[in-house]
């Protein structure tokens, strides 16, 4: 019998046997000693994303693929899988201000950890790592910022007038290699 939220797990089309899980929590109260976690460079190795700058699932599904997509081509731009990963959530080709506008800072209340081919005993570490309620990742739309995320990804009102924020997004993040 479940006892909680359980994560969420993504696949990939272009990538079967890989997976990424997402856990969302709320009020976090530790986020220091996640960040800790961070810099110290322990295993397991997660993303930690602000939850606020992310406007749902799909556009951190589409910055997945393409940080396989990146690591099966040998062409990543960071050190690490989930370090690329807030990278290609990012809107920008400058790898600091990607880590700074989606990574946990010390002011971060809202935490979505995701973590590429988790094993169990990666969710539970990450369920006692972080202090804070985890709840369904569903709610992360109701957890954006949405002026904070028009800031990070530069969208005006009126392109919200024709599609979502997520779409939005989801273009900035598929368009930035290319423009």
């Amino acid at each position: 019998m479940s006892t909680g939220p359980q994560p969420a797990v993504l696949k990939f089309e272009t990538h079967p046997s890989r997976t990424l899980t997402l856990l969302l929590f709320k009020g976090v109260t530790n986020v220091e000693d996640v960040r800790r976690h961070i810099t110290e460079a322990k295993d397991p190795v997660f993303s930690f994303l602000n939850a606020e700058t992310v406007a749902d699932v799909f556009p951190l599904h589409l910055a997945g693929h393409k940080s396989l997509t990146a690591q099966a081509s040998g062409s990543m731009v960071t050190k690490g899988l989930h370090t690329e990963l807030a990278y290609s959530l990012s809107g920008t080709k400058h790898i600091g201000e990607s880590l700074k506008r989606f990574g946990a800072t010390e002011t971060t209340k809202h935490l979505l950890v995701a973590r590429f081919d988790a094993a169990p005993e990666d969710v539970a570490f990450a369920q006692q790592l972080v202090q804070g309620e985890q709840v369904d990742v569903e709610q992360l739309k109701t957890l954006a910022n949405h002026e904070l995320i028009s800031k990070n990804y530069k969208v005006p009102p009126e392109e919200l007038k024709a599609g979502s924020m997520a779409d939005a997004v989801a273009c900035r993040i598929a368009s930035r290699d290319v423009v």
